[in-house]
């Protein structure tokens, strides 16, 4: 996320209210409580999606989706909205989400971005990094080297990325040494150019949520036992059964090759749940690390147990009336 704040709310830019924050936060709540009591103002709103979990259509429990019970009468977009085989970067989604928040915008709706994808966030609202397309070669030439290897690398031709980049980081770790190794320049001199972001052209309402940790591991824990009880191992098994790419991201989403595993016969299905959930924990930590220090100074953090819509976001009810 960019360093520099955003330009303060003003009146004569279109309100965006975002709430982010890790996985199991209560996000989506906030989101939806947010929405109805913009409508109780006459204002509508939509919530949007920013988690890159939820947009794929095949991963309805996996990724928490909100059911039609909890969005509780209030517009939902971009849940759902790519195929399990299908590729969503951060410049697809920011792309659609910028279509639909200025649809939101000439309906006059309040558009509320939710979710726990920085990446995405920071694409939409800062911009994209114009970088070259890849030499194909270079890429299936990375792809196919060990990680040790893909690291090792990075430390002699972009130390600073290799530094900053956890060594097991495949994905990232192989981005910087293809980018570096097909353009000649580091990623990070790419990111620096960015354009085509929306933050100076609305009144950005930020909310970050970070309860306390200990509360935020509970409920992973719970939220993924109850995802096994809402159906999560059929859903695994369907995407099996599709004999999806390997590389499709749907297949790297927590829970799927925990759960995979059981169906294999591999280990036990408290196993499997042990494991998910366990990745689940860690994931949520990687999230509140990142939320806690990228984002703005001047976002607002906000570390209760709960969240009230109308406190947090007293400033945007206020210009509705």
């Amino acid at each position: 996320m960019t360093t520099e704040a955003p330009p303060p709310p003003s009146a004569d830019r279109p309100p965006l209210a975002l709430i982010a924050g890790p996985t199991a936060s209560g996000k989506t709540a906030l989101a939806v409580d947010l929405a109805l009591a913009l409508a109780a103002t006459g204002r509508g709103a939509a919530v949007i999606n920013a988690d890159s979990a939820q947009v794929y259509a095949d991963l309805a429990v996996l990724s928490a989706r909100p059911s039609p019970a909890e969005m509780r009468g209030v517009p939902h977009r971009l849940f759902g909205e790519w195929g399990a085989a299908q590729i969503c970067s951060a410049a697809d989604w920011a792309k659609r989400a910028q279509a639909v928040i200025a649809e939101a915008q000439a309906a006059g709706t309040v558009p509320i971005l939710v979710g726990g994808t920085g990446l995405y966030l920071r694409t939409l609202i800062d911009g994209i990094a114009p970088v070259p397309p890849v030499d194909p070669a270079i890429r299936a030439a990375v792809r196919d080297m060990p990680v040790e290897d893909v690291h090792a690398a990075l430390r002699r031709e972009d130390p600073p990325a290799a530094a900053r980049l956890a060594p097991a980081d495949r994905q990232r770790l192989s981005r910087a040494l293809e980018v570096v190794r097909s353009t000649g320049r580091p990623l990070a001199s790419w990111q620096a150019q960015r354009s085509g972001g929306i933050g100076d052209t609305v009144a950005l309402h930020p909310a970050i949520l970070l309860p306390p940790r200990e509360t935020l591991y509970r409920r992973c824990d719970a939220r993924f036992a109850a995802m096994v009880d809402g159906g999560a191992l059929a859903e695994v098994e369907r995407l099996m059964a599709r004999n999806l790419p390997p590389d499709a991201p749907v297949l790297r989403a927590i829970g799927v090759p925990e759960l995979a595993a059981n169906l294999g016969g591999s280990i036990t299905l408290e196993e499997a749940i042990a494991r998910a959930a366990q990745a689940t924990r860690r994931y949520a930590k990687r999230q509140y690390t990142w939320f806690t220090h990228q984002p703005p100074a001047e976002w607002p953090q906000h570390t209760t147990d709960s969240f009230n819509a109308t406190s947090i976001f007293a400033s945007l009810l206020r210009q509705q009336r």
